[in-house]
């Protein structure tokens, strides 16, 4: 039967939309607000506000996108079927900065992080639009990380007493938060892949956060737990909806939002007391699936000739990261999503552990770690050949096809 709704309740649920609606009307009040956070279910409250406004907002950017033509429209490259609107990180945003501002969180590094993150939004939102040259953009992004080392949130991993400590912690900070922006982007290629990869990484540095102290990054990260959660509903369809495909993607504006709100996150807190080797290694650990896809496709690319130039790189668009290649191997998008949310939350609870060992086991954990990536390396490079096979026996049946027509 065709669904004869307008586009504004065609992908939510009229009846827990509506119930939602309630619920967060009521929930407004400041008295409500006052109340929960004296009781310590400030994260509670925070969690619920930051999904609900994200469900509610999610149907008005499906919309909007319909209307003005907002729509990522398939391609040979591309896995979905039928136009799909773009304008996934608007609800993000609105929701993330309302939630963020009606909680009082807005201070401090805060308030220049998610200045920074919203000029990423914005500039997303135009690259969605009407699209952006990659090199514009990565100005954009090199731009904005430098105002976040103005404003002090920087890795600290060499001595900040010599210049060249600073240099280097510097240009550390600039790789890792446009890195992460960048990756999380690329993994935007699969109904609910990003939004859930996301939601799995802020999870575990919200849960470090309260390990170590720091309630106020926690309930940052509790944020973007619950856009995640509120957002996946709508782009998670696929599997959790009578198999239809995702309302709305991402887009630019929403992967490069959620990647560099989460990799300032992670520059800006202190993620252990028992030393060095675990404090560099819990970030690592809970962004591995984004580190080794960015780490393996660059070298990957680079040794077989792909590309020859870091302005080739950066330009270049291909069906070779970490899920286009388990794709191949497994034939299903479902367990290939499932599998990166495994294999993302298993290294996150290493990460999460770690905190409570002491070093020498820390090591044995680290190297539990190693093995898992040459696992995946192996699962990969079988994906790579499998999708190589299956290209080139769909170029053979082409060429029979064309044959047994012209005969």
């Amino acid at each position: 039967m065709t669904d004869t709704r307008p586009p504004f309740f065609a992908a939510a649920n009229r009846w827990l939309y509506g119930a939602l609606l309630v619920l967060t009307i009521a929930m407004l009040p400041p008295s409500v607000r006052q109340t929960l956070h004296g009781m310590g279910a400030r994260w509670l409250y925070i969690l619920f506000l930051s999904f609900s406004l994200t469900y509610l907002l999610t149907p008005v950017a499906i919309a909007c996108a319909w209307t003005y033509g907002v729509l990522d429209y398939p391609t040979s490259r591309k896995a979905h079927q039928a136009p799909t609107p773009l304008l996934g990180g608007f609800p993000l945003i609105v929701a993330f900065t309302v939630s963020l501002a009606y909680n009082g969180l807005f201070t401090g590094q805060i308030v220049v992080l998610v200045g920074c993150a919203l000029c990423i939004g914005l500039m997303g939102v135009i690259d969605d639009t009407y699209g952006l040259p990659a090199m514009l953009k990565l100005l954009v992004q090199l731009g904005l990380t430098v105002v976040l080392l103005g404003a002090d949130i920087i890795l600290r991993v060499f001595p900040s007493v010599t210049l060249l400590g600073v240099v280097g912690n510097g240009l550390l900070t600039v790789l890792w938060v446009v890195g992460i922006t960048n990756a999380l982007n690329f993994f935007d290629g699969m109904d609910g892949l990003a939004t859930g990869l996301s939601g799995i990484i802020a999870l575990f540095l919200g849960l470090v956060a309260f390990q170590t102290g720091q309630a106020f990054l926690g309930w940052f990260a509790v944020t973007v737990v619950g856009i995640c959660l509120g957002f996946l509903p709508y782009n998670l369809r696929r599997r959790l909806h009578r198999k239809q495909p995702a309302a709305i993607f991402l887009g630019d504006a929403g992967s490069t939002f959620l990647g560099f709100i989460l990799a300032a996150l992670a520059v800006l807190g202190e993620w252990s007391d028992r030393g060095p080797i675990v404090s560099l290694s819990a970030p690592i650990l809970i962004f591995f699936v984004l580190i080794f896809d960015m780490c393996y496709i660059t070298v990957e690319r680079f040794c077989t000739g792909k590309v020859s130039g870091f302005r080739a790189w950066i330009e270049y668009v291909g069906r070779d990261h970490l899920h286009h290649r388990l794709e191949a191997l497994f034939h299903s998008r479902t367990r290939t999503v499932l599998f990166i949310y495994l294999l993302s939350i298993g290294m996150s609870l290493t990460a999460v552990v770690l905190r409570y060992v002491s070093t020498g086991e820390a090591l044995f954990l680290l190297a539990q770690a190693v093995i898992i990536v040459l696992l995946v390396t192996i699962l990969e490079r079988v994906g790579h050949r499998e999708g190589k096979d299956a290209g080139q026996a769909s170029a053979q049946d082409v060429s029979r096809q064309h044959f047994s027509e012209s005969m």
